[in-house]
């Protein structure tokens, strides 16, 4: 199989120092490899994904050197391949309606209880207020969140182990029993949203055939979550790198609310693409200008 990595931005803010290395090193590292590089728009909250901040990483990334094949997958055009496997869950009894919202969530977590509940990848493990077995043969309500039967899909799941490079290179191997604690009932889609960041990632890397995804380490925790999917769904697990995170002068990592990082305003004030590589530790990455022959040059306005 061809080495496949790929960035997968969300256009609901401008690029910033750390997806400029995320994504040069993904970039870098298919090149390397002799792979390809896809560029793929993670735009399934169409709350807050706006068409000019998509303009904006075809702009950035073309700035920097980078290439990718076209056309460039956009989730929001995917949502019918989510629902899918959406509605063989439900058939299947692994996903139940949650109509909880975060005050209910935090009020059920807050009651008085034995011990105390743990934090997993997407913050406090849902208490499992609203679960129960859903009739199979009723319709999927629209008006809710679909949760994950953690409890149900363990004894569906073996093997629950992938490969990790890096700093922390290795075969990583947990377990299924402590993932009702872990883990907890994830949302695999959001109400009024179809799916959720989880459900369409994993769908779609094995879609395109990612070999390697190469991604910051705070989704270290994550990656557990996209395993058992993979098991459920019987897809592949791609290889995983997770990569050191870009900091302020305070240690705090970077988000797109941090303008004053963003690539378009280092841009407008004269930096070079070799400057960006310079600030983010880079600078011994050979100049992208001999990518790789399998991409295809970047078009603004690819869909």
């Amino acid at each position: 199989m061809t080495f496949t990595t790929r960035f997968a931005p969300s256009p609901t803010g401008p690029l910033h120092l750390g997806h400029a290395y995320s994504a040069l090193l993904a970039h870098g590292m298919a090149r390397d490899h002799g792979g390809r590089f896809l560029l793929r728009i993670e735009d399934i909250d169409t709350s807050r994904a706006r068409p000019e901040y998509e303009t904006q990483i075809y702009d950035d990334l073309t700035w920097l050197g980078l290439t990718w094949e076209t056309p460039v997958l956009r989730q929001s055009d995917n949502i019918k391949i989510y629902w899918q496997a959406i509605d063989r869950s439900w058939e299947s009894g692994l996903i139940y309606p949650c109509t909880c919202n975060r005050r209910d969530i935090q009020a059920a977590l807050s009651a008085p209880q034995e011990g105390v509940t743990p934090s997993g990848p997407d913050g406090p493990i849902y208490p499992g207020t609203c679960r129960h077995a859903p009739d199979p043969d009723a319709p999927i309500p629209n008006d809710a969140a679909l949760r994950l039967n953690m409890a149900r899909a363990i004894p569906l799941l073996h093997d629950l182990r992938y490969t990790e490079t890096g700093e922390n290179a290795g075969e990583i191997d947990f377990g299924a029993e402590d993932l009702t604690r872990t883990l907890g009932d994830i949302v695999l889609a959001r109400r009024g949203m179809g799916t959720s960041y989880h459900l369409s990632v994993v769908m779609d890397d094995a879609a395109q055939g990612v070999t390697h995804v190469v991604r910051g380490a705070d989704l270290t925790d994550a990656t557990r979550i996209h395993v058992v999917l993979q098991r459920l769904m019987g897809l592949p697990s791609p290889t995983y790198h997770h990569h050191r995170l870009i900091r302020d002068e305070a240690g705090k990592r970077l988000a797109k609310r941090d303008d004053a990082r963003a690539i378009a305003k280092y841009r407008a004030d004269g930096a070079t693409p070799q400057d960006i590589r310079k600030m983010v530790g880079l600078h011994d990455l050979q100049p992208l200008g001999a990518a790789s022959s399998s991409t295809t040059s970047p078009s603004r306005t690819a869909r």
